[in-house]
Parts: C-alpha cells; sequence; structure tokens
C-alpha cells in the first residue's frame, strides 16, 4: 500500500508540475483561438473579453479573402517537401558516415552550425544568391532551410546508426556485399523509424520559418508565416484575422505532431543519447 501511495504521489506532482509548465503555452494557444472567433468590439474590449459574447468566423472569411492564402501554401509544401527530401539524401549517408567512423568532433561541429542564428548567414546568402541569379526562386529556399534540416537530420541519425551492430553489416561484407551495399541493405532498413522521425523533424522546422522566406522570397514565393505578417498594418493590427492565419498555418503542423509525438521523442532520446 505504501509503495502504491508513493507511485500515486509522484504521479499527482508530475502531472501537476507538468501542467504548470504548459500553463503559459496552452493559455497563449487558447487565447489565439478566442481571438480568431471574436468580433473586433470583443477584441479590443477592455477589460479583455476571454470568452467570445458573440461566436464569428468572419475572421477566417476576411484571411481567405485578403490573403493569398493557397498560393502561400503550395509555396510552403513546395520548399518544406523540397528541403526535407533533399535533407534526407544528404544527412542519412552523412549520419551513417560519422557513426561509422566515431567523428564526433564533426558531429559536435555540425549541432554548432544548427545552434548558429539564422541572421549570422542570411545577408551572405542573399548576396550569393543575387551573383548566382536565384534570388527570389524555390532553390534559394530549398538551399538555406538545409541549414535548418540537414544538422537535424545528421544529429538523430548519428545515435540510429550507433544502434545497428556492426556485426550485421559485417555478415553483408563477408556475403559479397559492398560497403555501399551494406549501407542500403541493412543499415537504411533497421533505421526506417529514425529518417521517418528526422524528416518530421526537418519538415516541421521548415514549414514554421519565417525570416528565409521574407527576405529572400518575393511576392509571389513567400510562404505561410509571412501570411501572417500579412495581416498587420501600419494603420492598425488586425487581431482577429491574425489569430485565425496563425491557427490556419499551425493546425497542419499541430496534427501532425501530435500523430507522432512518441516517434519524435524516441528519435530525439536516441540521438541525443548515443555518443
Amino acid at each position: 500500500m505504501a509503495i502504491t501511495g508513493r507511485r500515486i504521489a509522484h504521479r499527482f506532482f508530475f502531472s501537476a508540475t507538468l501542467l504548470l509548465l504548459m500553463a503559459p503555452t496552452l493559455f497563449f494557444f487558447f487565447w489565439m483561438v478566442s481571438l480568431s472567433l471574436k468580433t473586433d468590439v470583443d477584441n479590443l474590449a477592455y477589460p479583455p473579453v476571454l470568452i467570445p459574447r458573440e461566436f464569428t468566423l468572419s475572421n477566417y472569411a476576411y484571411v481567405f479573402a485578403n490573403s493569398p492564402l493557397p498560393r502561400f501554401a503550395i509555396n510552403s509544401v513546395v520548399v518544406a517537401v523540397g528541403s526535407t527530401g533533399l535533407a534526407l539524401l544528404l544527412g542519412v549517408p552523412a549520419g551513417y558516415g560519422i557513426a561509422r567512423s566515431r567523428r564526433y568532433g564533426t558531429a559536435l561541429l555540425i549541432l554548432v552550425a544548427r545552434m548558429t542564428p539564422a541572421l549570422s548567414y542570411l545577408i551572405p546568402w542573399f548576396l550569393l544568391f543575387q551573383q548566382l541569379g536565384l534570388a527570389n526562386t524555390y532553390h534559394a529556399l530549398i538551399l538555406t532551410h538545409l541549414i535548418i534540416g540537414l544538422p537535424l537530420v545528421i544529429w538523430v541519425m548519428i545515435g540510429f546508426f550507433e544502434g545497428v551492430q556492426q556485426e550485421l553489416e559485417d555478415a553483408a561484407l563477408i556475403d559479397g556485399c559492398s560497403r555501399f551495399g551494406s549501407f542500403l541493405r541493412v543499415a537504411v532498413p533497421l533505421t526506417r523509424a529514425g529518417i521517418v522521425v528526422s524528416g518530421i523533424l526537418a519538415f516541421i522546422f521548415s514549414w514554421n520559418n519565417f525570416i528565409f522566406a521574407v527576405v529572400l522570397a518575393g511576392p509571389r514565393l513567400q510562404t505561410l508565416p509571412v501570411a501572417v505578417f500579412s495581416m498587420m498594418s501600419f494603420e492598425q493590427t488586425n487581431w482577429g484575422p491574425l489569430a485565425a492565419a496563425a491557427l490556419l498555418i499551425t493546425a497542419p503542423v499541430l496534427v501532425l505532431t501530435l500523430t507522432v509525438q512518441r516517434d519524435i521523442v524516441a528519435g530525439l532520446a536516441a540521438g541525443g543519447m548515443k555518443g
């Protein structure tokens, strides 16, 4: 009985602590939903109105009527899918090479590159793309988003490849398989979960990126996060449409994250604990 009571107490304190830590995020999300469903009168009322006195969907209608949201969505999908695919194509073999050669200094350097603020290399990228004639193109956005996705894929995959037993690949080599063949036929199938997790994380970070599209993309190639920015003007801030646009952009990523949250946690734990 004492052990059971202790477990219940631990679970209670853990749940209470988790709820306390998540309270600001949950409140801001609730406030965003409330703003998107309220009229302008309620949004500008003082004291603030937490629960809408009159529910309305006019803010969502305003977003679709006054913002090229479908075009922004297509741009976001092209850039996120393209950068994620390229990050997996380059990052999975790179993670395998680092894991097998045990070059952990290289892995640390890649992690530092991921932690470097984007503004520190955004201007050089912009000048380079102008010289190459790639400014305001999908190629420029996809290549810059690799800065976000590629280090993440490499770091996660290092942990997964270290979990593959070397003896399995040695057996494939003895059977006449080449090193690249053993990588494709043995290592890749055994780390399929890591590939899926790293790909999802790279996609999410690319989807949510704002600064690259603002600087490198013109009006034709701007992505969804810019749609939120377009709801703001010098005269006023339309809080209702702003919140509605933010929710429309967040919803696909939120659903994807909730669906694969366990796989994401497992992937991050494997990538962080190995080596």
